[in-house]
């Protein structure tokens, strides 16, 4: 009988997945670096020089003779500038240089504006709509309240409206 069970969230269900991964990982570098301890030998350092160095026999200070490490050498970078913006098509231009109306772009831009930005994670939009995370109430129950709230208010309004009229029309 699950009647009175909590339901499991999906969320906390994959952070307990993927801690439990961690602690597994975690474990496997202890006992890496455990053998890389247990079996290391001498530690070699390298004896790379930079171009241009030399190893210089003890107590011997450098001379003219022997080249001195360059510093390195900065090149100076020049910022390539934006390109200038695309002259309007000239069916767009009046006789007087300005720009004409563009109806057909003025309504794409007003669709995009009423429209909004695409959302960058649809998954969690999806997930938020259908009411898959715990403590959120579903989109569909909040899109209920607003629809509500609007024909509430615009009723209260039409009767306010009602009411001025009616006064101004009964006394004359």
């Amino acid at each position: 009988m699950a009647w009175f069970k909590k339901k499991t969230d999906p969320i906390s269900a994959q952070a307990r997945a993927l801690n439990e991964q961690i602690a597994a990982l975690e474990s496997q570098i202890k006992q890496l670096g455990s053998q890389i301890q247990q079996n290391s030998g001498p530690k070699l350092r390298s004896t790379t020089l930079p171009p241009g160095a030399a190893i210089l026999p003890a107590g011997e200070a450098p001379s003219a003779s022997r080249p001195a490490v360059q510093e390195t050498v900065f090149e100076e970078v020049k910022p390539v500038p934006p390109p200038p913006p695309a002259a309007p098509p000239p069916e767009l231009i009046n006789e007087f240089g300005g720009r004409k109306f563009d109806l057909p772009a003025w309504w794409n831009r007003c669709c995009n504006y009423l429209r909004g930005p695409v959302t960058a994670n649809p998954c969690l939009v999806r997930l938020l709509a259908a009411g898959g995370v715990q403590g959120l109430s579903p989109m569909r129950y909040e899109k209920r309240t607003h629809r509500r709230r609007f024909f509430g208010t615009a009723a209260v309004l039409l009767v306010i409206l009602f009411l001025i009229l009616w006064q101004h029309y009964r006394n004359p």
